[in-house]
């Protein structure tokens, strides 16, 4: 939703089918409440999410702060893959401030070939062509920076992916793992829905405009000098070796935002 939820909510407007996986559960990412119940509303505050963005979502029962990067877990991944027969995987690269997200990446990094193995997994049929594996984009510089390849506008889906944000309150609004009263005190409350709405664009617009900037060279190599200058908002994704490396026709026919 954070990172990609613009872009799916572009694909599933043209009809394409997007699945979002939490790949843990979120049972301890909030700082007054955990286990179960904390569980179960992660999972109904992406579903809600899942629902503006026109997608489908899945949650994982692993424990959150408690992914590691097994062979059980490569093959969990493995056939999520396989069985939603993927075109386009996004996940986190291998370098992130937490460790459940750089072991999705370094997961996702490990199925990129084993998705076409026959006997790997063989209970689930192999995929005929890898699919393109995308990195979600990040601000780390070590052992190296986010280099992106796609530049995605999402102007016209802006506030569709607001909303979205919107429903994931644990964490857009109550600061997750990291929150504090302070932090609650700060933000409008919920019983205000108009300026607390008018925060978060504030915030997003800010995120989403400095990440169109850091990459209006792609922007305009995407989109043509005169649209990709004018990009306020938009998300980015650089393109893991280990997958399949589509030509700039191919790039064109799964992101079709881009035009001529």
């Amino acid at each position: 939703e954070y990172k990609a939820g613009g872009t799916a909510a572009k694909w599933a407007k043209l009809g394409h089918h997007v699945k979002l996986v939490s790949v843990t559960n979120g049972d301890i990412g909030h700082w007054q409440m955990a286990g179960g119940p904390l569980a179960q509303r992660r999972t109904a505050e992406v579903s809600a999410a899942a629902k503006i963005l026109g997608t489908t979502s899945q949650v994982l029962d692993i424990h959150d702060g408690e992914l590691l990067p097994t062979l059980e877990h490569r093959k969990l991944i493995t056939k999520l893959i396989r069985e939603w027969h993927a075109d386009i995987v996004i996940s986190h690269r291998p370098w992130d401030y937490h460790p459940d997200h750089r072991y999705v990446g370094v997961l996702v990094q490990d199925a990129a070939f084993m998705v076409t193995v026959p006997f790997f997994c063989p209970d689930v049929p192999p995929l005929k062509k890898n699919p393109v594996f995308l990195y979600s984009s990040d601000g780390f510089r070590k052992p190296s920076p986010f280099d992106p390849d796609v530049a995605v506008s999402v102007d016209d889906v802006f506030e569709t992916k607001l909303s979205a944000i919107h429903e994931l309150s644990s964490q857009a609004y109550e600061g997750g793992a990291n929150g504090s009263e302070e932090l609650i005190r700060s933000i409008p409350p919920e019983s205000n829905p108009v300026a607390r709405k008018a925060w978060l664009k504030e915030r997003w617009s800010s995120r989403q405009n400095a990440e169109a900037n850091k990459a209006r060279d792609v922007l305009i190599r995407l989109y043509g000098e005169q649209r990709g200058k004018a990009v306020k908002h938009a998300e980015t994704f650089e393109i893991c070796e280990y997958g399949s490396r589509p030509s700039g026709d191919e790039l064109r026919r799964l992101f079709p935002f881009f035009g001529e």
